[in-house]
């Protein structure tokens, strides 16, 4: 049976209702994510928090009440508490309480499949539990705080320093693993571009808004999909299918989320750099969800956080098809189109849908082909495969040595084959 979870917050008063119950609808989708059952949810209206125990006296006696009518096994909050808060909320309250962040590390705890991305989780972690630690010594008091030196002379050390250390040289540790892995899968990725060229996709946008859907269609892969939050952690690399000319990679990363904790904006900035490296990032939207354009606004947000802001960008609303039935559905496309004029609405559940947005991709990169003759002797007719894969080969005609191509295809691939036939003749 799963755990039962209680969601609960304050709403400041310069917080509109609007964007709490978003935030809080948020949560226990998270919740849910943990494998949590939802008990119910407290909320309460503040001016500012309580410095002590996050809600006010008197709602943290109702909590309670509540909680032992529902049974709850644990308080989920919806903001990052201080230790202190939590601590005293526990007393008070009788079970268990993982702030807005807490939450969200589990859950890449538990998702994070690769050796690379399992590390970035522990740094974060340990990263959200090193400052607390400091808090945590100033609630246990001064017994046991300081451990005695060898033989029990020297000055000794308190246990918090002891922890502090620990997590200081373990997130240097993984800091190291991280940086040689970096730099492999740098290497990687070099050799790939000189392999693949430059026709590069990366789908962002914020968690659960069908990226790995829309992967696996536009790839013919099998990407994991899931309707939970961050179900992708690690950033999987597929070809366009069928592949075309050029040949487009296109690559899913881990979704943003509003209130994502710095520790891990800074750790999993490295997942984002398919991101940066691509040519055109097709921002991924749910059209059904009432909260999108704050989505839309928060993914604007972290990629401009990491850089990406200068990036060509093909706004896409997916989802189309859950936003009600079909004249509500004509109804939101319309407004969508209006609202953001070039966008794609689509489900990626529909194949004539997909092959829209993968036209619109192809066209993308199509605007930079360049064309050209190329020469092709009848010596070199091996170089002839080459030129028909990396190149759309749009006329041909022959002569008693030889073969003229009209081709287009990236600069950089024409300029290529150009200078290994000219080293031929």
């Amino acid at each position: 049976m799963p755990a039962r979870a209680l969601v609960a917050a304050v709403q400041l008063s310069s917080v509109s209702d609007r964007e709490f119950e978003a935030s809080l609808a948020e949560l226990r989708q998270l919740a849910k994510t943990l494998g949590f059952e939802i008990a119910g949810s407290f909320t309460q209206k503040r001016a500012k928090f309580d410095p002590a125990a996050y809600f006010g006296r008197g709602k943290r006696e109702a909590l309670r009440l509540l909680r032992e009518e529902t049974g709850a096994d644990v308080l989920l909050v919806d903001h990052e508490i201080s230790p202190s808060q939590a601590f005293n909320l526990e007393k008070e309250v009788g079970c268990e309480v993982m702030d807005r962040t807490m939450v969200i590390l589990e859950i890449f705890h538990r998702h994070a499949s690769s050796r690379f991305a399992r590390a970035q989780v522990e740094i974060a972690r340990l990263g959200y539990m090193a400052p607390r630690l400091r808090e945590q010594a100033k609630l246990a008091g001064p017994q046991g705080r300081q451990r005695s030196g060898v033989g029990g002379r020297g000055a000794g050390e308190a246990h918090s320093e002891l922890d502090r250390r620990k997590i200081r040289d373990r997130i240097a540790e993984l800091q190291a693993e991280l940086d040689g892995m970096g730099l492999e899968r740098k290497t990687q990725r070099a050799r790939r571009q000189e392999r693949e060229g430059l026709a590069r996709v990366a789908l962002v946008g914020y968690t659960n808004a069908g990226k790995s859907t829309l992967m696996r269609a536009l790839t013919a892969s099998e990407a994991l999909v899931a309707d939970k939050l961050f179900a992708t952690l690690d950033t999987t690399v597929r070809a366009l299918h069928p592949e075309s000319v050029p040949r487009v990679l296109v690559s899913d990363t881990v979704g943003f989320i509003k209130n994502l904790p710095h520790g891990l904006v800074a750790s999993f900035k490295s997942t984002l750099d398919e991101a940066l490296e691509a040519s055109l990032l097709v921002h991924v939207v749910d059209a059904s969800d009432p909260g999108c354009e704050r989505q839309h606004q928060v993914t604007d947000g972290v990629l401009d956080e990491i850089g990406a802001q200068n990036l060509p960008r093909l706004l896409v609303f997916n989802k189309i098809d859950r936003a009600g039935d079909a004249a509500q559905q004509a109804g939101r496309e319309a407004a969508l189109r209006a609202q953001h004029p070039g966008c794609v609405v689509m489900s990626a559940k529909r194949e004539g849908d997909v092959a829209k947005l993968r036209e619109a991709i192809l066209g993308f990169f199509q605007q930079r082909l360049a064309e050209a003759e190329l020469y092709l002797p009848w010596a070199a007719q091996k170089l002839r495969g080459e030129i028909f894969s990396s190149c759309t080969v749009l006329q041909e005609r022959a002569d008693g040595d030889g073969v003229f191509l009209r081709v287009r295809g990236e600069p950089e691939t024409v300029k290529r084959l150009r200078e290994r036939l000219a080293a031929l003749l």
